[in-house]
């Protein structure tokens, strides 16, 4: 549950700590004091969206920050994604500057919008002061039943995208079944050039090596074996014999003078050197020979990589790539032109979504049937003797939500057949619907905390006082806030605060709130009954509703 709530620097608060018990909590103040700016506060908090303009007037940002109580399911989601705190709880901190740029907290950790919003889900429900006017749309009206019902939606809209997708392949190979036959002889055509060349991975770099040094063979062997006859086969003293006769002579004199042995060590290192040249030199020119019959083969070879880079329009080196990329589109377009096997799977696809839509029909029939008889119920209660609440499941083409559409229907009272809820009921009635839906539906949540948000509007008298016990008997089993104008719901609270309008120390318009005593409340109470001027009997209604 909501332990407490502290706002600085929004829209016209200035800045305000509020402590929340279990129970019903009542709102009550005149109209524009800023008693729903409170739960625009709180929905801030709980990741919903904000902007500059929600920045008190001459402030540099708002400062929402709201410490919850925690279930076991929210508790569980705080250690999955790193938030717990061992004191436990959570402490949900937003903040926004006149820029519009904000930033979220869970428990002091830097946290997404996107997570308060995950987290408020399971710590609040929030019913606004318009919920009865989306009742008449019926995309809100199935979702209500399904949530009821807790009703697999998600399973069923994955079925039906994924037969649907399935469903338009087939529509566009039949439809281009004559392009597709001329792309696949192409792509065959192509393919088998490329399985007949087989180019691999670095050949046109080595092929290239290969060439070049085939068609400059004799080149190659004359230089070796000029290179080969100044270092070790000249008749006239060889490079290598010459450097070893002036190591071993120098070598001699060593005993002579010893400064001369770092030279004899380098030449002979030179030797060293000069040998393994000749020895290198031999090896080359027995690898190296003049093979006019593989040179012509090399030749043949580039000019057909060559050839089919022009004709494939990519360069030689990634004729391998493009092999590969072309097998698998050909591939592709073969099992797409499988015309029956993509039909079966099809067939197969459209099964599978008609099974679980199935289940989700079944499963709206049998809430359909327990909401419908519950808000009939809650009608009679409501003053609307008679009435009745059916919820009609009418078959419709497949769809990514099912197979059937969902209508709320209604009896104003007895003896005339329901009717759409949007055709037949007044902005009276569709409030009192609206409120004994939204009661009813608390009642399957796990959310700990709800919050009503002048849901009581376009209700008065004696239904008000209903309201006002139904809201009262709901906060019995979990925390209840409510925003309201009418003295019976007021009077039925557990803790009563009152939002007022006043003036800051730097004269600007400020909204202040605090907790009623007993004497308060019958002030408050006598000023909702009796408006501006509040007399003796209308303090005594107040102090009888109080006490009722």
């Amino acid at each position: 549950m909501l332990r407490t709530l502290s706002i600085r620097d929004f829209v016209i608060v200035d800045s305000i700590e509020l402590e929340f018990s279990p129970g019903f909590t009542v709102f009550t103040g005149e109209t524009g004091a800023g008693k729903s700016i409170l739960i625009d506060a709180l929905t801030l908090a709980l990741g919903g969206r904000g902007d500059g303009s929600m920045v008190r007037e001459g402030a540099s940002k708002a400062d929402i920050t709201a410490d919850f109580a925690v279930t076991p399911q929210a508790q569980a989601w705080l250690a999955a994604n790193e938030f717990a705190v061992e004191e436990g709880g959570a402490l949900l901190r937003r903040v926004i500057d006149n820029a519009g740029r904000s930033k979220a907290f869970i428990n002091g950790i830097a946290a997404t919008a996107g997570q308060l919003r995950e987290l408020g889900d399971m710590l609040v429900d929030i019913h606004g002061q318009h919920a009865h006017q989306s009742l008449l749309k019926t995309d809100s009206q199935r979702e209500l039943l399904d949530n009821q019902c807790s009703a697999n939606v998600r399973d069923v809209t994955a079925a039906y995208r994924a037969w649907r997708a399935l469903s338009k392949q087939l529509e566009e190979y039949e439809a281009n079944a004559a392009n597709l036959q001329f792309e696949r002889e192409r792509l065959e055509w192509q393919v088998a050039e490329l399985d007949k060349l087989a180019p691999k991975k670095g050949e046109w770099a080595d092929i290239g090596n290969e060439h070049s040094r085939l068609s400059h063979a004799a080149s190659l062997l004359e230089g070796a074996q000029e290179a080969l006859g100044v270092l070790s086969e000249s008749d006239e003293h060889p490079v290598l014999s010459q450097v070893t006769a002036i190591g071993s002579r120098l070598g001699k004199l060593v005993s002579v003078d010893a400064e001369l042995q770092p030279v004899v060590d380098l030449l002979e290192s030179a030797r060293i050197q000069l040998q393994e040249s000749v020895y290198a030199l031999n090896n080359y020119m027995d690898r190296v020979e003049l093979d006019p019959a593989r040179l012509r083969e090399v030749d043949a070879r580039m000019e057909a990589l060559h050839s089919a880079s022009r004709k494939f329009r990519v360069p030689a080196d990634e004729l391998p790539d493009e092999h590969v990329r072309l097998s698998e589109k050909l591939a592709q377009l073969a099992d797409a032109a499988d015309l029956e096997g993509l039909r079966k799977q099809e067939e197969k696809l459209k099964a599978s979504y008609l099974a679980v839509a199935a289940e989700l029909s079944a499963a709206r029939a049998a809430g359909a049937a327990v909401l419908g008889a519950a808000v009939t119920q809650g009608m009679q209660e409501l003053s609307m003797g008679g009435g009745r609440f059916e919820i009609a499941l009418r078959p419709c083409e497949p769809t990514a939500y099912g197979v059937e559409q969902v209508e709320f229907l209604v009896a104003g009272h007895a003896g005339v057949a329901p009717r759409p809820l949007a055709k037949v009921a007044s902005g009276g009635e569709l409030a009192r619907i609206s409120l004994a839906i939204s009661v009813i539906t608390s009642h399957a949540t796990t959310v700990p905390t709800l919050i009503f948000d002048e849901v009581d509007s376009g209700i008065g008298g004696g239904v008000a006082e209903v309201v006002g016990r139904l809201l009262k008997r709901l906060g019995q089993e979990r925390q209840v806030l409510c925003v309201t104008h009418l003295p019976q719901v007021a009077s039925q609270g557990n803790q009563h605060f009152q939002v007022a309008k006043g003036t800051s120390d730097n004269g600007r318009t400020a909204s202040r709130i605090e907790v009623l005593d007993q004497k308060a409340r019958i002030e408050e109470v006598a000023r909702m009954l009796g408006g501006l001027e509040i007399t003796a009997t209308t303090r005594k209604h107040a102090r009888e509703l109080l006490a009722s």
